[in-house]
């Protein structure tokens, strides 16, 4: 994808986002970087993102993700974004494209399972995430388009490991949870950008 679509949609003198470049600064080294946005725009929702060929591979998911392997969740794809967005947390002004506060809710680092070039193309990614509140297997399983669909829409899945569990939405998304990067809540992050 690249990331024209990303940048064509902001504008970079109004928001703190990064414009970023392909192929942009690695977030860790030589591991693959994972970041989870708890994003409060005209929907809250979690946006899950994935680095790869350079940029964060992003998805959407409505109702977050989850560690029950029985949840599969929608996770709708959306435009890569730049490496540098992982360490993004702020809040997007009215006006601008995704406007509302942004919180890192988890990051980390991910390994595919088998080769990830293969599993995006064909539709079925298996990885492990090592991150603060996701860890263990999951799969990205892309769904077949229908018609008038311009997205594509995958499943996240969580694998039955020594990671899953049955912990409820209401425990793991709680509305009062913290930052794992600031320690803050989305309140707090919120009114610093006022």
């Amino acid at each position: 994808m690249g990331l024209s679509e990303y940048q064509s949609k902001r504008d970079f003198a109004r928001t703190t986002e990064p414009s970023g470049e392909p192929n942009g600064t690695r977030a860790d080294g030589d591991a693959l970087a994972f970041v989870v946005h708890k994003h409060a725009s005209s929907h809250l929702h979690y946006d899950f993102r994935l680095e790869w060929d350079g940029v964060l591979k992003s998805w959407a998911i409505p109702k977050g993700p989850s560690l029950d392997p029985a949840q599969k969740r929608l996770a709708v794809q959306v435009e890569d974004h730049p490496l540098e967005y992982a360490a993004f947390e702020g809040t997007i002004p009215e006006g601008e494209y995704g406007a509302g506060t942004v919180m890192i809710w988890d990051r980390g680092t991910w390994e595919p399972l088998g080769d990830p070039g293969e599993g995006f193309e064909r539709g079925s990614l298996k990885f492990v995430l090592r991150g603060s509140r996701l860890k263990g297997g999951f799969a990205l399983v892309r769904l077949r388009r229908r018609p008038g669909e311009t997205r594509d829409n995958w499943l996240l899945i969580k694998e039955r490991d020594e990671h899953a569990s049955s912990v409820s939405d209401q425990e793991l998304l709680a509305p009062d949870a913290r930052s794992v990067a600031s320690g803050r809540t989305m309140e707090e992050i919120a009114q610093d950008a006022r």
